[in-house]
């Protein structure tokens, strides 16, 4: 699928031929009833269907069916360009193959083939005639890396994902969720003792405390991206026990590269903040019992300072 970032990376340099195949590939280690799923369903569609992380999906509509159509809208998380990837399925052979043709006309095959409990995910396109082959191969497959990584996490992670209309502006929210005092009250949800120590700055490593039993323990955080009044993307690297940090362990292991990530849409003076947060299937229940009560908090808080 072609991403989005390519349009900000690619120089005109090369002009390709008509009917040109180009073909991407990889193999996941999941079985092609679950990859045919995540491939399929807006929902998850949503969370891998971008070259890099400062590319989103932030709506997916899929028809399947031969003659259904789809279309997926893609933009930068700076919120500089953006545009829709959509067409119209022409094949389906469930668990096979899709073939579609896109918009502009370029024709497109998806192959899956099963190999034991893995699955090969063949993806021939007909590249755009104004961009180089070379960056618009290194862009699908970029995207195609990024399927396999979703697939392969979920074996043990849920995305979860909620949100809220606040009537407060971008920046508000922004700076209420991610001040240390309202940071304090919102979570505290999640544990009474909820705080953070560092900064939220791109790059830089967090802890996320809290306690049990009287206990101080932390999670260990890297501010994965941060684009001020839209986009904060954070990934979990260990946690801190007994004073100790730890990156591996049967109780860590299964959070190691979790991820929350936070989006602010402007709303004319109002803000819908979505959620979408790495969850193990241990906690399921728990989070989404508690995520829309510490949203509700938030809220609160922000329209009291608005």
């Amino acid at each position: 699928m072609l991403p989005g970032k390519m349009y900000n990376l690619i120089s005109d340099c090369m002009i390709t031929t008509a009917k040109t195949t180009v073909t991407v590939e990889t193999s996941i280690n999941a079985p092609v009833e679950r990859v045919w799923s995540l491939w399929t369903d807006p929902k998850h569609i949503r969370q891998w269907n971008q070259a890099s992380e400062d590319w989103y999906t932030p709506r997916a509509e899929n028809n399947l069916k031969p003659g259904g159509t789809f279309s997926y809208r893609m933009e930068a998380r700076d919120g500089s360009s953006g545009f829709d990837y959509s067409g119209k399925y022409d094949s389906i052979i469930l668990m096979k193959q899709i073939k579609f043709t896109l918009d502009d006309g370029r024709s497109v095959h998806v192959a899956f083939t099963r190999n034991d409990d893995q699955t090969v995910i063949t993806e021939s396109f007909e590249p755009d005639r104004e961009y180089s082959l070379e960056m618009q191969k290194v862009g699908w497959q970029a995207i195609l890396n990024h399927f396999k990584k979703y697939v392969e996490k979920s074996a043990h992670i849920e995305v979860l994902h909620f949100e809220i209309t606040i009537n407060a502006n971008a920046q508000q929210v922004y700076n209420t969720m991610t001040d240390s005092d309202h940071y304090r009250a919102w979570t505290s949800v999640f544990n009474p003792a909820s705080r953070y120590e560092g900064t939220w700055e791109k790059d830089s490593q967090m802890l996320f405390i809290g306690e049990t039993d009287g206990k101080k323990n932390s999670l260990i955080g890297k501010i994965q991206e941060n684009i001020p009044n839209r986009f904060i993307s954070i990934e979990y690297l260990g946690m801190v026990t007994n004073g100790e940090d730890q990156f591996s362990g049967p109780d860590i292991d299964p959070w190691i590269a979790a991820q929350e990530k936070y989006t602010y849409h402007d709303l004319d003076g109002k803000t819908r903040l979505e959620v979408d947060v790495d969850c193990v299937t241990g906690f399921i229940s728990f989070f989404s019992k508690t995520w829309p009560e510490a949203l509700q908090k938030l809220k609160s808080l922000c329209e009291v300072n608005s």
